[in-house]
């Protein structure tokens, strides 16, 4: 079989049959196999199963890392961090197997069209491989939340109490296009104490299976039962439905992909969710704003890498900051098309005129919407009507209306003088994350560790009896 079929078979969407279990070094196997052109690699695509022996299946799965959870619970600090260690090596010993998977995955998106942005999200080399390696090896090293005592009191009743830290339990993650996040999620969960059912985005499916494959045999190898990371071994939507009607067998959702997702998670999920919607991120550029430093940083928001969901897509410009026009053509020089209105229009040529729906669109492109606003309320009016509650960012150099920005824009996060792209769980010093949560309850803004816990009331009495 030449690699070129082979890439016909995976824009095919190949797939393993739900009801097999493939163990990782068989999976590698074929993933090398396909590399060489071996036709041993192929496998024929999954049997059309009833949407009763999937839900089955995903039960099955879930029921399995639960009890895995139990065991991982019970394994020291220690221990969890050294799994991930091994985790992280196996990747490494991995690398050119996981490299020809993600290639797959890259021809097979190439084929079907997928945009620049999304081709970027998708594609692994070897620099960023060893960065999601070394984010496992990030997320070893943070400090455990687990046991954590919250707080201490001690009532009239004279009943000792605190809140400690504890694992949520067995957490589903849906998620798209972006192979790292299967080790990511994977580090967080099993450093925090969870068990992980995975559902990656058939963009991805080969480097998804080929990443998980190598991770769960690090955890063999450090004395961590595989089962503690699954991936869902079908791109079948219903599998998606059956993790959301999983009550009592997945403790928590985690949707990370784009607004249809979400939706369709958040609509129909019976079990808790914590959401992450896209980012429409605004950057204003107040009138005391210094000139270099608001090209600088929003240059830098919108065009460092389009495709991640802390970009700018907005740029609200004072009408009294002295440099916009200059502004607007620096931003263009740089490759980014600029769509303004009326105002912003007037100030160069190449400007398209804005839409009404382009101030609610994440872009993910080289594209950028920009709008000239009277003042601080008005720039704070149109991030309250616009605004997916990400990440929102202000520049100047009055500290009183910054603070003023900072404490009236309710978004998960809010910046002064800074880039948008910061947004991310490692800049925050979080290692890896598993979302940008833009809820407003149990975690919100970058979800690491201590947002992947929960807690419970420990009592200790001294035999007391209540009247």
């Amino acid at each position: 079989m030449k690699r070129s079929d082979w890439s016909n078979i995976a824009t095919n969407r190949w797939q393993i049959e739900t009801n097999e279990s493939v163990s990782t070094s068989r999976f590698l196997k074929r993933i090398r196999l396909a590399d060489s052109g071996d036709a041993r690699c192929y496998r024929a695509p999954m049997t059309e199963k009833s949407a009763s022996d999937l839900t089955s299946k995903i039960h099955a799965m879930a029921r399995n890392g639960r009890a895995a959870q139990r065991v991982l619970a019970a394994c020291t600090s220690d221990a969890r961090a050294s799994a991930l260690l091994e985790a992280a090596k196996a990747m490494r010993e991995e690398n050119a197997a996981i490299l020809s998977a993600n290639q797959l995955d890259i021809d097979a998106g190439k084929a079907a069209g997928l945009p620049d942005a999304m081709l970027d999200r998708l594609m692994l080399d070897e620099a960023r491989l060893d960065n999601v390696a070394s984010a496992v090896e990030a997320v070893a090293r943070l400090a455990d939340p687990i046991g954590q005592v919250i707080d201490t009191s001690t009532p009239a009743n004279g009943l000792a109490l605190s809140r400690v830290r504890v694992p949520i339990g067995t957490i589903g993650i849906i998620y798209e296009s972006r192979p790292n996040v299967t080790a990511d999620a994977a580090a967080l969960c099993v450093r925090s104490g969870n068990a992980a059912l995975l559902r990656g985005g058939s963009e991805a499916l080969h480097s998804n299976r080929a990443i998980h494959a190598a991770f769960a045999r690090g955890l063999e190898r450090g004395g961590v039962p595989a089962e503690t990371v699954q991936l869902i071994p079908t791109q079948d939507r219903e599998a998606v439905g059956a993790m959301l009607k999983a009550a009592g067998l997945i403790d928590m959702i985690v949707p990370r992909g784009g607004r249809s997702l979400v939706e369709r998670v958040q609509a129909d999920a019976r079990v808790p969710v914590l959401a992450h919607l896209d980012g429409i991120c605004h950057t204003y550029v107040h009138s005391a704003a210094d000139p270099d430093m608001a090209k600088d940083i929003a240059i830098n928001a919108k065009m460092r890498r389009t495709g991640i969901c802390g970009a700018l897509e907005t740029l609200l410009i004072d009408a009294n900051f002295s440099q916009a026009g200059e502004l607007v053509s620096a931003l263009l020089d740089s490759g980014c098309e600029v769509r303004g209105d009326g105002r912003i229009a007037a100030l160069d040529s190449r400007i398209v005129p804005a839409q009404s729906d382009d101030w609610d669109t994440e872009y993910l492109a080289p594209i950028a919407s920009v709008a000239l606003v009277d003042g601080l309320d008005e720039a704070i009016e149109h991030i309250a009507r616009h605004s997916s509650d990400h990440t929102d960012a202000i520049i100047t150099a009055d500290n009183d209306v910054a603070e003023e920005f900072l404490t009236r824009v309710d978004s998960a996060i809010v910046m002064h003088n800074a880039s948008t792209q910061f947004a991310d769980g490692g800049e925050f010093g979080l290692g890896a994350e598993i979302g940008i949560a833009t809820g407003r309850l149990h975690a919100r803004g970058p979800v690491a560790l201590e947002g992947l816990t929960t807690y419970k009331w420990q009592v200790r009495g001294q035999g007391q009896a209540r009247p």
